[in-house]
C-alpha cells in the first residue's frame, strides 16, 4: 500500500502534458480501500440525494455510509438532518428503506425517538443508570448545496465552497430542479472507476454508440471548470440537433447545446442539462463493490410524462452500459499487466487528471496529519 501512495504522488507530480493512470492494484487492493475509508471518504463530504426526496415533515430515508447506518429525515421544523440510524440501547438500526414517520420506534425493544432524534420513550427502563437525556440519537454534520444534501463523518472536516462551479450551474437553475425518479443498484467495481469513467468523454462514441454518441459524441467534449474538491466538462451537441428543453430563461445557447458533467469529491457524478439533471452518489462497500444510487431531476413542467419516462429509460441503458464496461474492467485490473497508461488530452481525460492530483494532495494531508 505504501508503494502505491508513492505511485500516486510521482503520478500527481509529472507535467499537465505527460499524464498517467494509476497500476490496477489502486483500483483492487482491499489495504488500499481500507486507507481510503480511513482517510478520504472519511472525511469527505458524500451527496446522500436531493433534498426534495424529503419534501415534508417526518419523510425519511436511509443510507449505509462505510461502517455508518445514516437516517436523513425532515425534522418538524423543516430542516433536514441526518441521525446515526442505531438505537442507542443496543444498536438496532431504527428504519430502512424510505417512508414517512412521526416517531422511529425500534423493532427491537421499542425505544421510540423524535424526528429530532431525542428519545421519548424506553419501556421498563427503570434502573439509577438510565437517563433518556443522554440516549438522543447522534447526529451528522450536514449541508446543501444546491439542492442536494451532502454529509460528512468527520465533525472536524470543514465546510465546502466551489465558487466556480457555483458560477457554472447558476444559469441552470440546479437548485430549483425536481426529483422524478429514484434507483439504487450495486455495481462490481471500484468507487474511483466510476468516478474516472463518468467524468471523461473519451468513452462516451465508443461504449455508447446508440445512446449518447449521436448527440454528445466524443470529439465534441471540451473541459471545463476545476478547483480543490470538483471537475467537470462539456459533452457538446452537434449543431443539426436539436436542444434537449428549453429550461431555465437565463440559459445561454452554449449551455443549451450541452451536458454540463462535474464531479463533487470524492463520490459524486453529475449530469446537468438544460431540462434533465442527473446525479449518481457513490457509496463504497470494499475495492470491488459499490452502491449506487442515481437521480434524475427535471426544470419545471417543461418536459411531459412520457419524455421523462423517455429520458429515464436512456439514462437506465446509459448506466447498463457503462456498468458492464467497468465491471469487465474491475476483474482485468488484477492483472500485473494492467500497469500506468498513458491518458489523452485534457478535454478527454483531463478531469481524470484533476481527480487524481485532488486524490494525492488529500493523501498527503492524511500524512502530515
Amino acid at each position: 500500500m505504501s508503494d502505491l501512495r508513492d505511485r500516486l504522488q510521482d503520478l500527481a507530480a509529472l507535467p499537465a502534458d505527460r499524464p498517467k493512470c494509476m497500476p490496477g492494484a489502486f483500483y483492487t487492493s482491499q489495504d488500499q480501500f481500507a486507507h481510503e475509508a480511513r482517510t478520504v471518504l472519511r472525511t469527505g463530504w458524500h451527496c446522500l440525494g436531493r433534498a426534495d426526496e424529503i419534501p415534508e415533515p417526518g419523510d425519511f430515508f436511509t443510507v449505509q455510509l462505510l461502517n455508518e447506518p445514516l437516517l436523513v429525515v425532515r425534522g418538524d421544523d423543516g430542516e433536514v438532518r441526518v441521525l446515526a440510524n442505531v438505537c442507542r440501547h443496543r444498536g438496532m438500526p431504527l428504519a430502512e428503506g424510505r417512508g414517512t414517520a412521526k416517531r422511529f420506534v425500534c423493532s427491537y425493544h421499542a425505544w421510540t425517538y423524535a424526528r429530532d432524534g431525542a428519545l421519548l420513550r424506553a419501556p421498563r427502563m427503570q434502573n439509577a443508570g438510565f437517563d433518556a437525556t443522554t440516549c438522543t440519537l447522534p447526529r451528522h454534520r450536514v449541508q446543501l448545496w444546491n439542492g442536494f444534501i451532502y454529509v460528512t463523518l468527520d465533525p472536524a472536516s470543514a465546510p465546502f465552497a466551489h465558487p466556480e462551479l457555483d458560477a457554472m450551474l447558476a444559469p441552470y437553475e440546479t437548485a430549483d430542479f425536481r426529483l422524478v425518479h429514484v434507483a439504487e443498484e450495486d455495481w462490481h467495481t471500484n468507487w474511483k472507476c466510476l468516478v474516472e469513467n463518468f467524468m471523461e468523454g473519451y468513452h462516451l462514441s465508443v461504449v455508447h454508440p446508440h445512446t449518447l454518441h449521436g448527440y454528445t459524441p466524443s470529439g465534441l467534449s471540451r473541459k471545463l471548470v476545476s478547483g480543490d474538491g470538483y471537475t467537470s466538462y462539456a459533452a457538446n451537441y452537434p449543431e443539426n440537433i436539436q436542444p434537449r428543453g428549453e429550461g431555465a430563461p437565463g440559459l445561454s445557447t452554449a449551455e443549451r447545446q450541452r451536458s454540463s458533467l462535474f464531479a463533487k469529491f470524492p463520490c459524486q457524478v453529475a449530469s446537468q442539462a438544460a431540462s434533465v439533471l442527473v446525479s449518481l452518489s457513490i457509496f463504497p462497500v470494499h475495492a470491488s463493490l459499490i452502491r449506487v444510487k442515481w437521480t434524475m431531476s427535471v426544470y419545471g413542467d417543461s418536459l411531459d410524462d412520457a419524455t421523462i419516462a423517455q429520458r429515464i429509460a436512456l439514462w437506465e441503458e446509459v448506466n447498463r452500459e457503462d456498468r458492464e464496461k467497468l465491471e469487465r474492467l474491475q476483474i482485468a485490473l488484477a492483472s500485473e499487466h494492467a500497469i500506468e497508461g498513458p491518458l489523452a488530452g485534457d478535454d478527454y481525460e483531463g478531469t481524470i487528471r484533476d481527480f487524481q492530483t485532488w486524490l494525492a494532495r488529500q493523501d498527503a494531508k492524511c500524512a502530515t496529519a
